[in-house]
């Protein structure tokens, strides 16, 4: 049998036939739309917009959060307060007639459905599905639902999931979707899809349903899945549905939505192929494959880069393999186009936060969520050693936020802003509030050097580095998730402590990669920067040469087709 392309089933835009109906919890596709609080939500965005560019018939299915995730403010000691980040949802997306109905701890709640669209390069759309319950006719409980992402207590958990998973299948229903292929689960969050397919069905056993269901887990770390008691099901889920548990996880058992969505998927895969390896383990299952993750080019190139791209690199929005020529660009060009990146970021974060950064010192970036295996303090552990090395040679920008009942988290940003103080006469350090996609794109565009050092292997994939590559920007960073597949010492950056290895997350040694970042600032980056500008040149374009040909969701897409879709289309 032929392998599968992407052109053996694009349809005309025009028709409603899907194949592919993709579930998430969150979705960033833009940024004042905040409906997603990190790097699940941003793959997911990516991975939409590459569908639409491609052709590929594609629906996405996600719950529309009206307070968004939070605004983010830090106060004066350091410490992030949080506000509700209302957004005017109805001037951004369409209402839909089309509604459904769940029954969530014995109610009859209704489901209503906003509509965004995605348009590709080509004028393809790909319809995007927000799950609403917040009506006048739904007891408070279920109004309160779609407030918060990731938000309210374990039955309030429970019941999102239900709207998402059981509710989506109705919406897609009867909206006319009714002979959909491939449900993809991206994360276990809408696992119960899987009970709804094979109670609408009339099966007796889930074998049936595993041909049309693939999961993607993004988690390597077995306390972040969501896992909810027997007695809190029994409250939450209609009998029927229960029942159908029962004979997949035993009676009594707790449920865990990554073993539930793991065995319910016929695909399962992890997102770099060190991850996949962690998953393999995690679920005993030596037959779980790997994907690694991508980002749509064409959001996360700054446009002074796309400018030069599309004089210097045809048809790369299109074919990203095209960017293997960018070796061949002149360095003053792309000298060029990295300053006007740089010096909007300069400008924003000295015109917000009243600085004085310099275009000609060496910025380092470093923005994610603030948890606290990603390790932002890491910089900070020996701050006599950082003045020794940076003193007037470093300047940093970190960007982040940290979960509203993540105390830990909130430390986290409270001790890099107290390690930002200590240094700040001699290294001007700022964190900057309301980390959203747009100030990622500026910091992954304008940095010089992308740091990222969490704590192996714990980061599944990582995609930030991805965008920085792409735009030249090098990185810095532990060699985990998808940077051991991507880096190349000396030409895409650089690889911090030794390769990652399955070993018990327990008993880690901070102090051994702190000991190599240092290393590495004093005696790579610093003096390639300031001493070899023609090497670092170089290595701009060698990263995105190397980088931006393989780490895209248009190759990352392709691979779902062949591995994860293959034989339901």
């Amino acid at each position: 049998m032929d392998k599968p392309t992407l052109e053996s089933f694009s349809v005309d835009a025009s028709q409603p036939k899907r194949s592919v109906f993709y579930f998430t919890m969150e979705v960033a596709l833009r940024s004042d739309m905040p409906t997603y609080s990190g790097g699940l939500g941003v793959l997911a965005g990516d991975t939409l917009k590459s569908a639409a560019d491609l052709g590929m018939p594609m629906v996405g299915v996600t719950m529309l959060w009206r307070n968004g995730y939070f605004k983010q403010e830090i106060d004066e000691e350091g410490w992030q307060k949080e506000e509700n980040a209302i957004w005017d949802y109805r001037n951004k997306l369409r209402k839909l007639p089309n509604y459904a109905r769940v029954k969530i701890a014995g109610k009859s709640i209704r489901i209503e459905v906003w509509e965004y669209e995605i348009v590709g390069r080509t004028g393809y759309t790909v319809p995007v599905y927000f799950l609403d319950t917040n009506l006048p006719e739904n007891p408070k409980s279920a109004r309160d639902l779609n407030q918060y992402l990731y938000g309210g207590d374990e039955f309030t958990r429970l019941c999102q999931e239900v709207v998402l998973g059981i509710g989506g299948i109705r919406i897609l229903r009867d909206i006319g979707f009714n002979n959909g292929q491939v449900y993809h689960l991206n994360e276990g969050h809408a696992s119960l899809l899987a009970l709804e397919l094979i109670r609408e069905r009339g099966y007796n056993s889930y074998d049936k349903i595993k041909k049309n269901c693939v999961f993607t887990t993004h988690t390597p770390v077995a306390a972040g899945h969501d896992e909810f008691p027997f007695e809190l099901l029994k409250k939450v889920l209609h009998p029927i549905y229960l029942e159908h548990l029962e004979g997949i996880i035993g009676q009594g058992h707790p449920l865990n939505l990554t073993r539930l969505s793991h065995k319910l998927s016929r695909y399962v895969n992890g997102v770099s192929q060190m991850h996949g390896k962690v998953a393999r383990e995690m679920l005993d299952d030596p037959e779980i494959g790997a994907i690694t993750n991508g980002i749509h080019l064409p959001t996360w190139i700054h446009p002074a880069l796309q400018e030069l791209f599309d004089e210097e690199i045809g048809g790369w929005q299109f074919e990203p393999s095209n960017f293997v020529h960018a070796i061949k660009i002149p360095d003053e060009k792309i000298t060029r186009a990295h300053s006007a990146a740089k010096n909007e970021l300069l400008q924003y974060v000295n015109q917000t936060y009243k600085t004085d950064l310099k275009p000609d010192v060496l910025t380092i970036g470093f923005a994610r969520r603030a948890a606290t295996y990603k390790r932002a303090d890491l910089l900070f552990r020996d701050i006599e050693r950082l003045l020794e090395i940076g003193a007037g040679k470093l300047q940093f920008i970190y960007a982040g936020k940290a979960h509203p009942k993540d105390k830990d988290g909130k430390e986290l940003i409270h001790r890099v802003i107290q390690g930002a103080k200590e240094v700040s006469s001699d290294i001007p350090v700022v964190y900057l509030e309301e980390y959203n996609m747009d100030i990622g794109a500026m910091l992954t565009g304008g940095c010089d050097v992308w740091l990222n050092n969490p704590r192996r292997p714990r980061e599944a994939s990582g995609t930030s580095g991805m965008k920085a590559s792409s735009n030249g920007v090098l990185n810095l960073s532990i060699l985990d998730g998808w940077w051991i597949e991507g880096y190349l010492e000396g030409k895409t950056g650089w690889a911090i402590g030794p390769n990652a290895e399955l070993a018990d997350m327990e008993s880690y040694d901070d102090s051994k990669d702190a000991d190599d970042l240092y290393e590495k600032l004093e005696n790579q980056v610093i003096p390639t920067f300031y001493e070899d500008q023609t090497k670092w040149t170089e290595m701009m374009k060698t990263s995105i040469a190397l980088v931006a040909p393989y780490f895209n969701t248009h190759r990352m897409l392709r691979e779902y087709v062949e591995y994860g879709y293959r034989g339901s289309l």
